[in-house]
């Protein structure tokens, strides 16, 4: 058993803003970086989605978010301070800090953060989000916020935003 992570290296790097259009399709890619402040933190991404899209005036489409960490994630739900917390405990009750995780032991791993929770808890949340754009706007229920997860922070996280539609 290797110590090490697997690595994945692309042969040209992800450009951080990119643009194809065809026709009347549209695909525009950025990355851009959320600065976090605490080990976990919840972060709400929805205005911050939902300009991206206006600012194309896609009317019908998707816009696809992707986290680049393995202990960042994406998820819907409700923006409440109650919630958040249950959100936060819930995920505490379920992967604990102190287990006693491979990742952790310096004998089966080379990890010096000691996160093996951090990735146990992303594997329960997802990665990535797509969502629907109709009529120029990111299709959401009342409630729904597009949330991140920071789960080893504090850190600068790099997230990936991809519209692809038809202009209004």
């Amino acid at each position: 058993m290797s110590k090490s992570s697997t690595v994945t290296v692309r042969e040209r790097p992800v450009e951080d803003v990119s643009t194809a259009t065809t026709g009347g399709l549209t695909i525009h890619g950025e990355t851009f970086v959320v600065q976090t402040d605490q080990r976990i933190e919840l972060v709400d991404l929805t205005n911050r989605v939902m300009e991206y899209v206006r600012r194309f005036n896609i009317g019908e489409g998707l816009v696809s978010l992707w986290s680049m960490h393995t202990t960042c994630t994406l998820f819907i739900n409700e923006f409440q301070t109650a919630l958040l917390t249950d959100i936060k405990r819930f995920l505490e009750h379920m992967v604990a800090r102190d287990g006693e995780y491979l990742h952790n032991d310096p004998q089966h791993s080379d990890c010096d953060r000691m996160n093996a929770d951090s990735h146990l808890r992303a594997m329960l949340l997802g990665h990535s989000l797509a969502l629907q754009i109709s009529g120029g706007e990111v299709v959401l229920g009342q409630w729904q916020r597009i949330l991140m997860a920071e789960l080893d922070g504090p850190r600068a996280r790099s997230l990936r935003v991809q519209i692809f539609g038809v202009s209004s």
